[in-house]
C-alpha cells in the first residue's frame, strides 16, 4: 500500500471530549470519527485494526470447532419476553417499533435468537454437541457513554453460544472456548489475565473474565503472586481478618463525635485506627402484590470495617437480597433509625432492622458504631453483650491488598484491568425458559446444557492502545497494527534513487504477503515520522540519499530507542527476522 493511495488523517490534539488515552489516540491518529454520543464511524485506519482483531478470532474460533453463522441486528421482543430480559433489560436494550406496533429491539447480544435456532434445529442428540459463533454490530443505550470506543453504545462483538446433552460435556465445551480465548490474546500481544468473575445480567453458574492489564483500566483484578488466584474483585472472597472474636475489654460509652459523620472523621477526632469503626449501609427491599403495588418494605442494615467498602455483587447474593434491593431512601432511614446518615448504628433503632455483618465485623469487639443520633457515636461496642447476634453474617467486602489469598498460597494484590472477554457456563438459564429441548436415545426429551462466550472486538482495539502507548503516540503489537512495516524515504519525489529503492523493498515486502505502507507523500522527515508514531506502526525503514550512498538505511521498532544501520541489501531479511521474533 502507498500513502498516496490510502486515507490518512492524523491530527496534533485531541478533541476536547476525548477523556483517555485511547480515545485521544484514536482520534488523533484517524482511526475513528465521532458521528453521535458513543457512535463512531471506523475510518481506514482502525477498520485494518479492527479486521486483524477479527481475523485472530476467526481462526482461533473456528479451531476450537466453532461454526460461524451471522444473527441479526434487529429482534422480535417476543423472544426477549420469553426469558423476561424485555423488562428487566432496562433502559440500556433500545426498544422499537416498527410501522405495525410490533417491538423490536437492537440487539446488545443474542442468547436468545441462538435459542431458538438450537430448539428448531437441534432435536437429537446425535446434534450436540454444538457452537455457533458470529461477528455482529451491538447496541446497548449507555446512560454516559465515554472513554471512546471502551464504553461506546454501538460496538462490534464475537459472540458464541455452546449447546451440549448435559453440564459434563457442557465444561467441556466451557473449558475448550476458555482455551480458545487464551490464545487469541496470546496472538494479539497482549498482556492479560483470565479471573473468576460474577455472571452478572447474562446468568448462569460459572464464568471468566479475560482482562487486558492496564493502569488505566475500570476493573480492579485481584490476584495472589505466588498462586494462580485470580478474580475479579466483584467475585473475590475476603477472608476474615479476625479469626474469632476477643473478649470485651472496654464499657460501651456514648460519645460525642460533633460534625463527624464519617469513619475516617471519627477516627481522627478519637485518635483510634479506622479499622476500629464499623461503617453502616442500609438497603431495602420491596414485597410487591399482584398488581405491582408495594405492599412491605423491609430494611437492612449492612456493616462493614471503617477501612472496608461494600461489595454489591456480594451483597446482592444474601437471601432476601437476592430477588432485588436498592439503597434506602432517606425517609425511611430516619423512619428506621430516627436518625439522619452519617451517625446510624444497629444498637436501639427506632424500628427492627434485618442487621448483616461482614465476616470482618462478625469477629470485632470494643468496635465504635454510630448512635442513631446526630453528633454522637458508640464505643466499646461488643455483640452479645451490647447487641444482639446479628441477623446474618457474610462475606460482604471488597478485598484489599494483603488480605489472605482464598486458596491459602499467599496474601493477594491487586492491578488495573480492562475487561476484553467473557465466557459463561449457562446451563439450562435460557433453555429452560425458552423449552430449547433434544431427544436422548430413549426419546425422551432433555434441556440442553448452554454456554455463551464474547470478546469486544472494537474494545479490544481500545485496550490494546491503553496498554501499548507512549508520549509519541500507540505502539502496536504486530498482530494487531494496522500495517506492519512503513517505509519512509527521505525526498521519494526528489531522487530517483531513493524512489527505487523505496519501491523495491515495498515490492519485496508486499510479495512475502508482509503488510507494509510505503509512505510516497513527500513529507518532511520530522512530520512523516511524527504521523508514524501516532498511528504505532511498529517497525520502520528509512531510507534516504546519504544513507544510500554508504549502502545503508536505518531501521527503528516502534519502542527502540534509536535507529540501527543496516545495509541496503540486507534489509528484507533483516526486517523478516524482526517480524518472526
Amino acid at each position: 500500500m502507498k500513502a498516496s493511495q490510502f486515507f490518512i488523517s492524523t491530527l496534533k490534539e485531541a478533541p476536547a471530549d476525548a477523556e483517555v488515552v485511547s480515545h485521544k489516540l484514536m482520534m488523533r491518529a484517524g482511526l475513528i470519527k465521532r458521528l453521535g454520543a458513543g457512535i463512531y464511524s471506523y475510518m481506514p485506519m482502525g477498520l485494518r485494526v479492527i479486521r486483524k482483531v477479527e481475523g485472530i478470532v476467526r481462526e482461533e474460533m473456528n479451531r476450537a470447532g466453532a461454526v460461524e453463522l451471522l444473527m441479526p441486528v434487529v429482534q422480535p421482543a417476543e423472544l426477549w419476553q420469553e426469558t423476561g430480559r424485555f423488562e428487566k433489560m432496562g433502559p440500556e436494550l433500545l426498544r422499537v417499533k416498527d410501522r405495525h406496533e410490533r417491538d423490536f429491539i437492537i440487539q446488545p447480544t443474542s442468547e436468545e435468537v441462538i435459542t431458538d435456532i438450537a430448539r428448531q434445529e437441534l432435536r437429537s442428540y446425535r446434534s450436540l454437541p454444538r457452537n455457533f459463533y458470529h461477528i455482529q454490530t451491538k447496541f446497548r443505550d449507555e446512560r454516559r457513554p465515554r472513554f471512546g470506543v471502551m464504553r461506546g453504545r454501538e460496538f462490534t462483538m464475537k459472540d458464541a453460544y455452546s449447546f451440549d446433552r448435559d453440564l459434563e460435556t457442557a465444561r467441556k465445551s466451557y473449558a475448550a472456548m476458555y482455551d480458545a480465548y487464551v490464545r487469541i490474546f496470546q496472538r494479539m500481544g497482549l498482556t492479560f489475565r483470565a479471573v473468576a468473575a460474577d455472571t452478572g445480567a447474562i446468568g448462569g453458574d460459572v464464568s471468566h473474565e479475560f482482562q487486558v492489564i492496564a493502569d488505566t483500566g475500570e476493573d480492579a483484578i485481584v490476584y495472589c503472586p505466588t498462586s494462580d488466584y485470580a478474580a475479579n474483585i466483584e467475585l473475590a472472597e475476603a477472608l476474615p481478618i479476625l479469626t474469632q472474636r476477643a473478649a470485651p475489654a472496654k464499657a460501651l460509652a456514648k460519645t460525642p463525635t460533633p460534625g463527624k459523620a464519617t469513619c475516617e472523621d471519627v477516627a481522627a477526632l478519637l485518635d483510634v485506627p479506622l479499622s476500629t469503626t464499623v461503617k453502616s449501609l442500609v438497603l431495602a427491599t420491596d414485597e410487591k402484590s399482584g398488581a405491582g403495588d408495594v405492599v412491605k418494605t423491609t430494611v437492612w442494615l449492612l456493616l462493614v470495617r471503617g477501612d472496608h467498602a461494600l461489595n454489591e455483587v456480594k451483597a446482592s447474593k444474601i437471601p432476601g437480597l437476592k430477588q432485588g434491593h436498592r439503597f434506602a431512601t432517606v425517609a425511611e432511614i430516619e423512619d428506621h433509625f430516627g436518625c439522619k446518615p452519617g451517625y446510624l448504628g444497629p444498637i436501639a433503632t427506632k424500628k427492627p432492622v434485618k442487621v448483616i455483618a461482614d465476616r470482618t465485623v462478625a469477629n470485632m469487639s470494643d468496635f465504635i458504631c454510630g448512635a442513631n443520633e446526630a453528633d454522637f457515636h458508640f464505643t466499646g461496642v461488643n455483640w452479645g453483650r451490647d447487641l444482639p447476634e446479628p441477623d446474618g453474617v457474610a462475606d460482604i467486602r471488597n478485598v484489599v491488598e494483603g488480605d489472605a489469598s482464598p486458596d491459602g498460597k499467599g496474601v493477594l494484590a491487586i492491578q488495573r484491568g480492562i475487561e476484553v472477554g467473557h465466557v459463561f457456563l449457562l446451563g439450562t438459564r435460557y433453555t429452560q425458559d425458552m423449552n430449547c429441548t433434544y431427544l436422548d436415545e430413549n426419546g425422551k426429551p432433555q434441556l440442553m446444557q448452554m454456554g455463551c462466550y464474547g470478546i469486544g472486538i472494537t474494545r479490544v482495539v481500545g485496550a490494546a492502545i491503553e496498554q501499548n502507548h507512549d508520549e509519541r503516540g500507540i505502539a502496536w503489537p504486530d498482530a494487531l497494527a494496522p500495517f506492519t512495516v512503513v517505509i519512509c524515504p527521505i525526498g521519494y519525489d526528489r531522487s530517483a534513487e531513493v524512489k527505487t529503492a523505496a519501491d523495491a523493498l515495498h515490492a519485496a515486502l508486499q510479495a512475502q504477503g508482509i503488510d507494509v505502507m510505503l509512505d510516497d507523500r513527500g513529507e518532511r522527515p520530522g512530520a512523516m515520522f511524527a504521523d508514524w508514531e501516532l498511528i504505532g506502526v511498529p517497525h520502520r525503514v528509512v531510507i534516504s540519499d546519504r544513507g544510500l550512498k554508504e549502502g545503508k538505511v536505518e531501521y527503528q521498532g516502534r519502542r527502540d530507542a534509536q535507529a540501527t544501520s543496516i545495509g541496503a541489501a540486507q534489509v528484507l531479511a533483516f526486517v523478516k527476522d524482526k517480524l518472526s521474533v
